[in-house]
Order: structure tokens, then C-alpha cells, then sequence
């Protein structure tokens, strides 16, 4: 049988590789993966070659790499050199890749592109300002966000890294150092944590914090409305568990959590 004729690896297709990436669990990476097929499918490639290309970026992966993954001879170098220019330029690279995959499934701009389920697109209204000029003005914003929130929650399997609740209209894409102040890591995985939508609120308010070993730490201001049961079987049981870890990508930046604790957990429990 004649072999079929390979299909060069663009700009554009790589973007939407590392994009894939980011959103999927690892174990997913096959090339019998519904949505690994129909993405491929629609760049014009094989699964087989979409499938090779992902586990060679995870071969990059810090998190995979201590664990030993390892890609082939040349791919993954070329791979490595693609890793390291997108994520040193993610505050571009990372809508420019979201609005690429959006373009893939939809050409209806409101309408966000989640890849939560693994093994298909869903979607989701966006939300859009009135005017076109405002819409064309916010939508690199809203891929930037969609983009962050379903990297994060992916490499947090879905769940809260806390309490291990698994409803992802409960779930948060929390940023550690707060989205408004730092823009230049506003997408960067490592400073996001998967959260429950309480549990966001808290560390948002600095009423929680995780200290350097990643176990979760109490503030006075939140104990200062206890005794409330409710409240308490919400926290208590948690205070001192180390969080659960990232599977890829975005294990927490130190730097990041060492500025929550002191300016935002710090200004409110003095």
C-alpha cells in the first residue's frame, strides 16, 4: 500500500498542537480519541501524526519529563524549541492558539470552545459586549480567559485541589497573583489553581492561603466568624492537607504563592 503523503507541520497547526496540549490529560493522547481524530481531521492531518506530536510535547513537560517521558530523536527537539517560544510568549501565543482552535469547530464569535469533556468539543456562550467594536476589541481577552480556565482546570483533572469537587460549572481557574496587577502572567498555568467557586472567593479575599509545602492554611479573619457549621465543614477539614497536585503544566510557581501569602493573605489577617 502506498504510503500516505505527510503533512507539513505549520505555524498555525503547531499552535493548535500546543493548545490541544494543554487541554487534554495525558492519558488522552491517542490517536483513537474522538477529538484528537476530528481535530486532526480538520487540519488536513493524520491522528496517528496529531497523537506523536503531543506526546512529544510532553516530553518537554517539566512534570512529565521528571517522570521520565521521553520523545523521539529530532521531533522532540524541534518540539522543545516550539514549547519553550510558546509559553515564553504565552500572553499572545496563548489567544492566538485559542482563537485558532475556536476557528476550527465554529465560525460564531459567541461562542467559547471548551475541551473539559477529553474526548470532545463543547461550547459555551460567551460573554460579549454589545457593540461590534467592542466585541472585535474584547475577543482576544475572552480567548486569553478561556484559554487559561480550561488549561488550569485540565491539569487539575476537573477537580478542586482542595475539597476534590467535580463539577466544572463549580470550578474556578483561581490566579494566584491577582489577573487585574499582573498582567504579564495573567495566562501563565502556574499561577492558577482549580478551585470551588467558595474556595476561589476565600483565597481571592485572602481569607486562605497555601503555605511552601502546598497545604492549605487558615486566616484569623476567616476564623473570626466561627462557629458556623456550615462554614466550618467547608475549610476545617482541609486546614494543613496539602493540595492536590497538577497531573501536567502547571504545578503552582512558588514566587507566586510566596506574594499571596505575604501582600494578600498577610494584609488581611494582621
Amino acid at each position: 500500500m502506498a504510503r500516505a503523503q505527510s503533512v507539513k507541520w505549520t505555524r498555525e497547526h503547531l499552535l493548535i498542537a500546543l493548545n490541544l496540549y494543554c487541554k487534554l490529560p495525558f492519558g488522552q493522547f491517542h490517536d483513537t480519541n474522538p477529538l484528537i481524530v476530528d481535530v486532526a481531521k480538520k487540519m488536513g492531518r493524520s491522528a496517528g501524526s496529531l497523537e506523536m506530536m503531543l506526546n512529544n510535547f510532553a516530553s518537554v513537560d517539566p512534570i512529565q519529563k521528571a517522570r521520565g517521558i521521553r520523545g523521539l530523536p529530532g521531533i522532540a527537539k524541534n518540539a522543545e524549541a516550539q514549547w519553550h517560544q510558546y509559553f515564553e510568549n504565552l500572553s499572545t501565543l496563548g489567544p492566538e492558539s485559542e482563537q485558532l482552535l475556536h476557528d476550527l469547530f465554529t465560525a460564531d464569535d459567541s461562542k467559547e470552545v471548551s475541551l473539559l469533556a477529553g474526548d470532545k468539543a463543547e461550547f459555551a456562550p460567551s460573554k460579549t459586549p454589545d457593540g461590534p467594536t467592542e466585541v472585535m476589541a474584547n475577543r482576544k481577552v475572552r480567548r486569553g480567559q478561556n484559554f487559561f480556565r480550561d488549561t488550569v482546570l485540565s491539569a487539575y483533572g476537573v477537580r478542586c485541589c482542595i475539597s476534590g469537587i467535580n463539577v466544572p460549572r463549580l470550578l474556578v481557574a483561581s490566579h494566584i497573583k491577582p489577573w487585574g496587577k499582573f498582567p504579564e502572567v495573567r495566562l501563565e498555568p502556574r499561577n492558577g489553581l482549580c478551585l470551588s467557586s467558595l474556595h476561589d472567593a476565600a483565597f481571592d479575599a485572602g481569607l486562605i492561603t497555601l503555605d511552601e509545602k502546598l497545604a492549605v492554611v487558615l486566616g484569623k479573619r476567616l476564623r473570626s466568624f466561627f462557629p458556623q457549621p456550615a462554614l466550618e465543614q467547608s475549610f476545617v477539614p482541609f486546614e494543613g492537607k496539602i493540595i492536590q497536585l497538577p497531573s501536567k503544566l502547571a504545578e503552582p510557581d512558588p514566587a507566586f504563592l510566596a506574594y499571596h501569602r505575604n501582600d494578600v493573605f498577610g494584609s488581611v489577617n494582621q
